[in-house]
């Protein structure tokens, strides 16, 4: 992943449209965009920070794994996502390293990314999501 950075850091929230409101009033600027992503039953709530994005995420059926991830941990960061050049090599070069990735093939994301994710416990308790722009 070298000369990446990081896409975005995703945050699990209970009630994304009161979450929303506390990152405008702690970022002073306006969330820019939302998008639902059917596949994941998760709303998505995005702000711009520099180069990186804060990602606001909210269950959308108490079966997701937002929901879960929420029930089990309670709200804070989910996630931290970092930007490749192209995925499918990443993902490869990953697994060849001994990383456990969580998919076999890269799925739709929010925000125009293909993302695929590397279990945590090889990531010293972080969720790593790689991304690609599509």
């Amino acid at each position: 992943m070298a000369n990446k950075h990081i896409d975005h850091i995703g945050i699990a929230v209970k009630d994304l449209e009161k979450a929303i409101a506390t990152y405008e009033k702690l970022l002073g600027t306006e969330c820019y965009k939302q998008e639902e992503v059917e596949s994941q039953k998760v709303n998505t709530a995005f702000f711009k920070t520099g180069e990186s994005k804060i990602e606001l995420l909210g269950a959308t059926a108490d079966d997701s794994v937002i929901a879960k991830y929420v029930e089990k941990k309670g709200e804070g960061m989910h996630h931290v996502a970092f930007e490749v050049e192209d995925i499918h090599a990443e993902m490869k070069r990953l697994r060849k390293e001994g990383f456990t990735v969580l998919s076999d093939e890269p799925s739709r994301g929010a925000d125009n990314k293909l993302v695929a994710f590397v279990h945590p416990k090889d990531n010293n308790g972080v969720l790593v999501e790689i991304c690609q722009s599509t």
